[in-house]
């Protein structure tokens, strides 16, 4: 399964029904072999792990012949103890599609017969109710994946688009399905891995790496409109200290702001202020939001391994004609990543949180106190910003990694864990609420706009402003704010804003060569009279504008 880093996965369009899964004939004659050494080994009475014994403190407990089938159906029943909110049928469909992906490499023991009962139950949205809450992260996610299993094999709840929630055997009857009748190891392979982490990690993931891209458009528009400098984008500051995502990210902004291919009024109409410097949540866009997409790359390398992995317990290796018991459940991998990523993300939150500041207080902004008019009888973007603080105040307690902890389970057996599922559950609120805090700053950054027409920003930030104003419209006075800051979330979580800017960023670097390097209070030239070196070339590039050649 490939996490692409452009728009949705592969795992998150299987979330949203966008694909069914079938079996490639290698995955068949895998799981085939590995199923065949199981039936193998139980005709030799051989004692294995989580076949022929009870589990965790109960490994050395020998099970009866006769009570194999049993011992895997009270398995089930006695892990699925969670508790909470269930998961979205999407959040669901996904975690079934990464169960599926385990089984299908051959390592767990399953039959054919079960592991393509769980594929029609997955193609005909025929999902189990699964809490979010019961799992340590090792032994993997044993609580919501047995919630998985159980409606598998007919009991609890299920739900489907045909039949909304219902008792999960009329749920499957009612698309001609069948319960799955678990065979001997069959329970423990359902249920051993760390696809709830990987799964709710992999949606963290996505969003962030979404917002992060549309949090640089939104800070260049408001730098734009607090008439900040261009200069600290300069790709001579960033080459000097090259890491790749602060590189990436003042390459992003110096496409959007004023340049020979987009110019800008507004730039062009403060030239020659005097305020020498920007505060640091604008001109330090790069070195902190840079981190942050670096962050989610390193992210991104972990999550798909842990995704494509075999993460089962006991292991099958047909080859080898053993079966081994290990630890590849534990998900200390994904839950470290996950609460990484909470702490990266959370810097746009931080970073924008301070830019509506700046953009509601006068003493800043030079505009209007919170953007209104009539200030007394209107409060304007008052209490908008309020929320964005009390969001990122939030986010600073949620970035406290849960994997740092760690209790001792299972009667002193499973004495490590990784509480992954909490990073995971975390890191996708963390990721919501900076994509609300944008959502108020880019709100904000529009209405800040407004006082200053007749002047038009560049072309790429003017259609940020008309996809805008196409679903909010300006402020002349107060209104009901909440639903304007829920539209424009979800702008930013639909990407439609990195969308309609794209095409303009990859025609700006296709066509300017060359940087706009505009006079500025906040660069010094030295005169040529008192150089050695020859003079920079220059050459008009509009009204009040020159620029210098680096050649």
């Amino acid at each position: 399964i490939c996490l692409s880093g452009n728009g949705d996965s592969l795992l998150i369009r299987l979330g949203k029904g966008f694909y069914n899964i079938k079996l490639t004939e290698e995955a068949e004659q895998k799981v085939n072999r590995s199923r065949a050494l199981v039936e193998e080994i139980l005709a030799s009475n051989k004692v294995v792990y989580g076949i022929t014994t009870g589990f965790g403190k109960f490994a050395r407990t020998i099970i009866e012949k006769d009570k194999l089938i049993e011992l895997q159906e009270n398995l089930i029943r006695s892990h699925a103890a969670g508790v909470g909110h269930a998961l979205s049928p999407e959040r669901t469909k996904m975690l079934l599609a990464l169960r599926i992906n385990v089984l299908a490499k051959g390592y767990s023991g399953v039959s054919l017969e079960t592991l393509k009962k769980m594929i029609a139950a997955f193609n005909a949205s025929c999902l189990s109710w699964v809490p979010e809450k019961g799992t340590v992260g090792a032994s993997g996610d044993l609580a919501p994946l047995s919630h998985l299993a159980l409606g598998l094999i007919g009991e609890g709840k299920m739900w489907s688009p045909k039949s909304g929630w219902a008792e999960a055997k009329f749920v499957l009857e009612s698309h001609n399905l069948t319960p799955i009748k678990l065979k001997p190891k069959e329970g423990i392979a359902l249920i051993n891995g760390t696809q709830l982490i990987a799964s709710l990690g992999c949606e963290a993931l996505e969003r962030a790496e979404s917002i992060a891209r549309q949090a640089d458009i939104v800070a260049a528009f408001t730098l734009e409109v607090l008439k900040g400098s261009t200069r600290a984008f300069d790709s001579k500051i960033h080459q000097v200290r090259p890491h790749k995502g602060q590189i990436q990210v003042a390459s992003r902004i110096r496409a959007l702001l004023h340049s020979e291919t987009y110019p800008s009024e507004v730039s062009e109409s403060h030239r020659f202020c005097n305020r020498v410097q920007d505060a640091y949540t604008l001109r330090c866009c790069p070195q902190v939001h840079g981190i942050v997409n670096d962050t989610i790359s390193f992210v991104r390398t972990i999550i798909t391994t842990e995704i494509n992995s075999a993460t089962d317990n006991p292991m099958v290796f047909p080859e080898m004609g053993e079966i081994v018991s290990a630890g590849n459940f534990h998900g200390e991998y994904p839950a470290k990543v996950l609460d990484y990523l909470a702490i990266g993300i959370h810097e746009l939150a931080s970073m924008s949180e301070r830019r509506i500041e700046r953009l509601v207080n006068p003493a800043l902004s030079e505009l209007p106190a919170f953007l209104t008019n009539n200030g007394g009888l209107n409060s304007g973007f008052m209490i908008a910003h309020c929320t964005a603080a009390a969001l990122v105040s939030e986010n600073k307690v949620l970035c406290h990694p849960s994997s740092v902890d760690s209790l001792t389970t299972s009667g002193g057996t499973e004495d490590h864990v990784s509480m992954g599922g909490f990073s995971a559950r975390k890191a996708l609120t963390v990721v919501e609420h900076v994509e609300q805090v944008i959502a108020i700053e880019l709100l904000a950054a529009c209405q800040a706009m407004e006082f200053l027409r007749p002047l038009k920003t560049t072309a790429p930030l003017e259609e940020v402003y008309k996809l805008v104003r196409e679903v909010v419209r300006p402020w002349d006075k107060d209104r009901y704010m909440s639903p304007d800051i829920l539209t424009v979330t979800k702008l930013l979580q639909e990407e439609k804003i990195w969308f309609k800017v794209k095409p303009m960023l990859d025609h700006f670097h296709s066509v300017q060569s060359e940087e706009t390097r505009v006079f500025s209070p906040t660069s010094t030239m030295k005169d040529a009279s008192t150089s050695n070196s020859p003079s920079p070339k220059r050459r008009r590039m509009g009204r009040n504008v020159s620029v210098s050649s680096s050649k």
